[in-house]
């Protein structure tokens, strides 16, 4: 399994070294990364759950506050984690 996804990676890397980057493939490179992540926290926003909604409401903060969306995740991911411990 680790063959192939470093397989599709490097495929991909190497197909886009052809690509001509125009400004619209360029916007769309910039987009991937927050459809991504929209795609993993529509779930977490539906589902009502406490954990889950403080962990949002923690991303969004830390992020305000901080600029960093590594400190951002990181504090989402312990706010959940505390949340289910706490049995919410």
């Amino acid at each position: 399994m680790a063959v192939v996804s470093y397989a599709c990676r490097l495929g991909g890397y190497l197909l886009m070294g052809w690509a001509p980057i125009t400004p619209r493939v360029e916007a769309a490179l910039r987009a991937i990364p927050l459809g991504v992540m929209a795609g993993i926290a529509t779930p977490a926003a539906t589902s009502g759950r406490v954990p889950e909604l403080a962990g949002l409401a923690a991303v969004a903060l830390l992020m305000r506050l901080t600029v960093k969306d590594v400190v951002a995740a990181i504090g989402g991911a312990a706010a959940v984690g505390i949340g289910r411990a706490l049995g919410f």
